[in-house]
């Protein structure tokens, strides 16, 4: 098995504050085009919910009795707020740029992330394996953390073209001092000269698709970037033909400098 392991400060030349800005500009760039990945199985989604709603309303509005028109009320209702919380959590996605550090609940902010690709792996045929051991907390900006994890499920997805198996385990590690978690496939996995490579801005293994879309070779540099600034570490391991499993360690407290 060949492991890649990323813990290392960047090197800027820019004013800091030009660096900022085009960090912020990086990472809003690159949580877009993550929706975009999205955008067509959620439109999906959409369809199939708004297709219960109208029956269910063509069904309420022919009368009958009282106990059936209560049964299709409940239906509407269930979709609406189904369809409520997906237009939510997409446009929280998009648009959360809140850089403020907060206690956050890791295993509720994966949870989040599968409302948004929970369809988009159905429809792909990914089994979804989830494993939580205990409620880990963590001291994080949430929307960077979320930005991180939609953008490894996506990546794993998309090594499975044919479908496959996707396990999310997430757990503290067993000093206690940092939460962890890991996003293993079963797909094609990574070859070890593009392992040493994928964390690199713009470097991309992804093929254009049938619309002359390959990747941007961003989503791995900005995964890296967040988590430096988080002074956490990410780490992939993986064997050709059989997947990849990339680990990602959150500090569970501020370090002396931040707090």
């Amino acid at each position: 098995m060949v492991s890649q392991d990323v813990f290392a400060p960047p090197v800027h030349t820019l004013p800091p504050s030009e660096i900022d800005t085009l960090r912020q500009q990086l990472l809003q760039a690159q949580r877009l085009s993550s929706v975009g990945e999205l955008a067509s199985s959620v439109a999906h989604e959409f369809n199939n919910i708004l297709a219960t709603i109208i029956n269910y309303a063509k069904l309420g509005s022919r009368g009958g009795n009282a106990a059936s028109q209560a049964q299709a009320f409940e239906k509407i209702l269930r979709g609406s707020q189904r369809a409520s919380g997906i237009v939510n959590s997409m446009l929280g996605f998009a648009r959360n740029n809140a850089p403020q550090r907060e206690r956050t609940d890791i295993i509720e902010l994966v949870e989040e992330v599968f409302l948004l690709t929970e369809k988009d792996l159905g429809k792909h045929r990914v089994q979804l394996d989830k494993r939580f051991h205990g409620r880990p907390v963590a001291i994080v900006v949430p929307g960077q953390i979320e930005q991180i994890l939609v953008n490894l499920v996506i990546n794993s997805r998309q090594a499975m073209p044919s479908g496959g198996k996707m396990r999310v385990e997430v757990g503290e590690n067993a000093a206690g001092d940092t939460v962890e978690i890991k996003i293993a496939d079963n797909g094609v996995g990574i070859s070890p000269e593009n392992l040493r490579q994928i964390f690199e801005p713009f470097f991309t293994t992804k093929a254009p698709d049938e619309y002359g879309r390959g990747g941007t070779g961003l989503g791995l540099s900005v995964c890296r970037q967040i988590i430096e600034q988080h002074h956490g570490r990410i780490r992939v391991e993986s064997v050709v033909g059989k997947g990849a499993t990339f680990t990602v360690k959150l500090p569970k407290s501020l370090p002396e400098d931040l707090e």
